[in-house]
């Protein structure tokens, strides 16, 4: 078993100063679960943030009607969003919980890229499996795989023609794309202190959501606690968002 200071030794800070920052998930909540600590210390850092939703995660509350809950997961989300100083916060429409991987799906998102331009794109891991071993959702692993693909796709102007005529040109920008809960992370992003608070009352935001979950299911302190302090552990800090950052050019 390794020791944990060669654990720590192959995570790298991820240290880069980014000027744009585009965060694509699925659904409400999926940058809430850690992601939102570093989107918070990348504002500070000066860095304009911004989000793109594929969903409004309408299906995600058993006991609200689809037509009820996409408006009022949309309105948390914007609302968490501000909470680590995101306003921009787009969403697509696309079924939720019945995402499907495609060309469809690659020009939506490419479509967000063209239209912020970003130096770094945050993508959700597309394997089975998460950093702790549940099976990762469905939405989840199309969404961060056309992710990565659609950053690629930014850059041909011989691909999604028809984002031309929207004014959307090219953009071959991205730098990096950090992939969040991914079972092989290799950079860290040290959000202890005032960024691990920010995601704690960032997650506090999605309150129809969390007011229908389990009762065993952690409360948001607990829960990044969980995903935070043990990414922190892994490299000998307080709280640590854990990506696996992948490079571009």
């Amino acid at each position: 078993m390794d020791s944990p200071s060669a654990t720590a030794a192959a995570l790298e800070p991820l240290e880069t100063t980014f000027s744009s920052v585009l965060c694509v998930v699925a659904h409400p909540d999926d940058i809430e679960y850690g992601t939102a600590a570093a989107v918070h210390r990348w504002v500070g850092e000066g860095a304009t943030v911004r989000y793109f939703l594929l969903t409004r995660g309408e299906a995600g509350i058993d006991t609200m009607d689809p037509a009820g809950a996409g408006p009022a997961r949309e309105a948390e989300e914007r609302e968490s969003a501000r909470r680590v100083g995101v306003e921009d916060v787009a969403f697509g429409d696309h079924p939720d919980g019945a995402i499907e991987y495609g060309v469809a799906l690659r020009r939506d998102i490419t479509r967000a890229i063209r239209r912020t331009r970003p130096d770094l794109v945050v993508a959700q891991t597309w394997d089975l499996r998460f950093a702790g071993g549940m099976v990762n959702q469905a939405d989840h692993r199309a969404v961060g795989l056309a992710t990565l693909d659609a950053v690629a796709d930014a850059g041909n102007r011989w691909l999604h023609r028809d984002l031309d005529a929207e004014g959307l040109q090219p953009w071959g920008g991205v730098t990096a794309v950090a992939v969040a809960g991914s079972p092989t992370p290799t950079h860290f992003v040290d959000v202890s202190g005032e960024h691990f608070e920010a995601a704690v009352h960032s997650l506090e935001a999605h309150e129809a959501y969390n007011s229908v979950l389990p009762e065993d299911f952690p409360k948001p302190r607990a829960l990044l606690q969980m995903i935070l302090g043990g990414g922190g552990e892994r490299v000998g800090v307080e709280h640590a968002a854990l990506f696996d950052v992948i490079r571009r050019g």
